[in-house]
């Protein structure tokens, strides 16, 4: 396993590499370049004919990105810029097609530990949530904002929060007394929703886990960005091009199983994880994050 210089462990890194089989001299993207760990192991393979192209909503992940690929042998090209402009986004940079895409849905680790980004419940800090500072919503906004119907749709939509109706009457409740405004106070008033103590050994979850999955998804609009993914994905891939998934919940698994299917039916993939592939043991003991990680593989088989 990789681990990049940073610190971080990329998830399902050996499985990343089968599947895909970057070869030198090819075009990979990188939709979700992070922290680099991914794209360093892929800038190895590609050699000083490759090219590798990483994306990343957070200007602050494609500082450390460059940072981590400093020295790398195929030409780089870090763009701050969300993954559904990728068309776009190749188009400034003259690339036309590509051979390897890859995106790695989860948030990353900068991200959770820095409480002011508001995106973790265990530390306190501003409702913020956005990965991208070209967005004006914050996840304030939403919560102190939304009608109670609004909010209750959102927690089960985006992250199959099925208490999301009671959670959803308590926010309104509290917020009439003031404004809702930081994460604790949030996670606060959610377990109290839910009855449940996080600090009680019972509690496998926090009670506020998924209530900050929907929000996120929300405040940074990822369902549509990765529909966008997908729904452009084909049309830039090379024939024989392999494009890889890497999503931590079932919403964004079932709209990667469901478009890979599609184009299976088209006549447009080939399906190379019939299943998604998951972490085994040793991972999941050394790098807690890839409990919940499944990659699914889709080869493109005709050109147009």
């Amino acid at each position: 396993m990789i681990v990049e210089p940073l610190g971080h462990t990329p998830v399902l890194v050996r499985a990343v590499g089968e599947l895909l089989a970057v070869r030198g001299g090819e075009v990979v993207v990188d939709a979700t370049v992070g922290l680099g760990g991914h794209a360093r192991f892929f800038a190895e393979a590609l050699g000083k004919d490759g090219t590798l192209i990483g994306l990343d909503m957070d200007p602050a992940n494609l500082e450390l990105a460059r940072r981590t690929l400093a020295g790398v042998q195929p030409r780089v090209e870090l763009i701050h810029a969300n993954f559904a402009e990728l068309p776009q986004t190749l188009a400034s940079i003259g690339v036309d097609s590509i051979d390897v895409l890859i995106a790695d849905l989860g948030v990353s680790s900068t991200q959770l530990d820095e409480a002011q980004r508001g995106f973790s419940f265990q530390r306190e800090g501003p409702l913020d949530m956005r990965m991208d500072p070209r967005t004006t919503v914050k996840a304030a906004d939403l919560i102190n904002r939304l009608s109670e119907r609004e909010l209750g749709d959102l927690l089960y939509y985006n992250a199959q929060e099925f208490a999301g109706r009671k959670i959803a009457r308590r926010i309104c409740e509290v917020r009439r007394e003031g404004r809702i405004t930081t994460t604790t106070r949030l996670a606060e008033v959610v377990a109290g929703a839910v009855g449940v103590d996080p600090n009680s050994r019972k509690s496998r979850i926090h009670p506020a886990t998924r209530t900050f999955l929907a929000l996120r998804m929300a405040v940074n609009e990822e369902t549509a960005n990765l529909q966008a993914l997908l729904e452009a994905a084909p049309s830039l891939m090379k024939p024989g091009g392999r494009v890889g998934v890497i999503s931590f919940h079932s919403v964004e698994d079932k709209a990667v199983k469901t478009d890979f299917r599609r184009r299976k039916n088209e006549g447009i993939y080939r399906i190379a994880t019939k299943k998604p592939v998951v972490a085994d043991e040793d991972e999941r003991r050394t790098n807690p994050r890839s409990r919940s990680a499944k990659l699914r593989v889709a080869v493109r088989i005709i050109s147009g």
